[in-house]
């Protein structure tokens, strides 16, 4: 069974995590085999998400050459109602510049590297990447193959199916129900499930499980992430994935602890989560994101679809192992949608971040209102889960990220709560050490709070 976990241990201000050497699913996490990442400065977890957001489609694309030894990248300098008035697109450019020539990694020296040089050194296919700087989507932009076979070059439309992501988003949706009175964020998880109910044990010491508490892994529920099912093969419903039968490839969702203030990060529990949606709203998971959070947000080329239907099944990247081969029928499916099914682009990823970051400050509510926005970034419980999304402090700076691992993909976002800073990067591969490295990049390029000195930068591990 393809499963890969994420082993998260804190030493004061300093997190190190590592991933088992299995084949990885979806669970988050951003490194492969025995690789370790140190989080110098950092207080939060890693694990394994200019233009208004709902006006970032009216921008245009403009192509540039990128390497001979790679394809054309694909840029898009975001313009329209809401823009940023950069008529000097001199100075975006030149900030695009920083950011791809300012990468580099401790596995060689103190050298900074273009995007391109790591791209090689970590065989990597292809990276797409948006970027949010004033409370503005600034760029977005494709390196690489979004299918290196086929030689279909990345751009900034090509969409990834990222993994655990989709728990910020699927958080964005329980928000609203919470919001919309449909759903007691804090009662009794069986109160609202009809179509299968928790099997409470002695497990759980006679405590209710809240949406609350799963949002933000607090809940005690077991299975860490999904492996994901071939393209082909048998598709369990929900309800066999949820009491572990066949043709589910995980175990029973059951409590391994009782709730409580610590995180166990559990996949489980948002597939529990992803049942209560569809029993409170009477609707189909996809259809409800669709109507409720990715609509209103503008991300019209998101979907959570799985498998993706006919009309849907174009501009997906292809998936690689960190051995640089393709992903049986180039992608995994997910029945577990609100845990691991979103498809989606960086660019439009950001348009979920920088509305969060509007709602906060009470400056925009097109799906979430402040109160409920700062539930979604505010620690519940564990002093770094938040619901939906994790937190760290980096020099007085509050920032609020996801990561995400499927087969043959891996993501991350981070932003800040009140600077207006961000960036959302995706790999199509199960090796995102490039990632890391490009957060510090852009994060530097940027004038990030908290990433000034290089040992406040998050480091990439020495190659052995």
């Amino acid at each position: 069974m393809h499963t890969r976990s994420i082993w998260r241990f804190w030493k004061g201000r300093k997190c190190t995590f590592a991933l088992s050497g299995r084949e990885n699913g979806e669970g988050g996490g951003l490194l492969r085999g025995k690789d370790r990442i140190s989080f110098a400065g950092y207080g939060g977890r890693l694990l394994a998400r200019p233009v208004s957001p709902h006006s970032a489609m009216n921008g245009t694309t403009t192509a540039s050459a990128l390497d001979r030894s790679l394809p054309l990248c694909f840029l898009l300098l975001l313009t329209g109602p809401g823009a940023a008035q950069t008529n000097d697109t001199n100075e975006v450019a030149e900030r695009i510049r920083q950011v791809e020539h300012g990468l580099h990694g401790e596995g060689v020296d103190d050298s900074t590297f273009t995007i391109q040089d790591r791209m090689r050194f970590y065989g990597v296919n292809g990276i797409s990447v948006a970027v949010i700087d004033d409370f503005q989507i600034v760029w977005a932009k494709g390196y690489g193959y979004a299918d290196l076979g086929e030689q279909r070059e990345m751009t900034s439309r090509t969409r990834f199916e990222p993994g655990s992501i989709s728990k910020s988003l699927n958080a964005v949706g329980i928000l609203r129900l919470y919001q919309q009175g449909d759903v007691d964020l804090y009662a009794d998880i069986n109160d609202y499930l009809s179509t299968w109910k928790f099997p409470y044990d002695s497990v759980s010491e006679g405590k209710p499980i809240t949406s609350a508490q799963l949002l933000s892994h607090t809940a005690g529920v077991s299975i860490y992430g999904f492996p994901g099912y071939e393209r082909g093969s048998a598709l369990p419903s929900i309800t066999d994935i949820l009491n572990g039968t066949p043709p589910a490839n995980t175990g029973a969702v059951r409590s391994q602890t009782a709730p409580g203030p610590s995180s166990s990060y559990s996949g489980g529990g948002t597939l529990v989560l992803q049942q209560l949606l569809m029993d409170v709203s009477k609707l189909p998971y996809a259809q409800f994101m669709a109507e409720n959070v990715l609509g209103p947000l503008g991300m019209t080329q998101s979907f959570y679809d799985q498998p993706p239907t006919p009309d849907q099944d174009h501009d997906l990247a292809t998936g690689y192992g960190s051995d640089g081969k393709e992903v049986p029928g180039k992608y995994y499916i997910y029945p577990e949608q609100a845990a691991a099914g979103l498809w989606t682009t960086p660019e439009d990823l950001a348009k979920y971040v920088l509305e969060m970051q509007l709602a906060v400050q009470g400056r925009s509510a097109r799906v979430l209102d402040q109160h409920m926005a700062r539930l979604h970034l505010t620690p519940y419980g564990d002093e770094h889960a938040a619901l939906g999304t994790f937190v760290q402090t980096r020099n007085g700076e509050t920032y609020f990220f996801h990561d995400a691992s499927n087969k043959g993909f891996l993501g991350l976002y981070m932003a800040g709560t009140s600077n207006g800073k961000g960036a959302v990067m995706f790999v199509n591969s199960d090796d995102g050490r490039i990632l890391l490295e490009l957060l510090n990049s852009i994060a530097g390029a940027y004038g990030w709070k908290g990433f000034e000195a290089a040992g406040q930068r998050m480091a990439t591990p020495k190659e052995e």
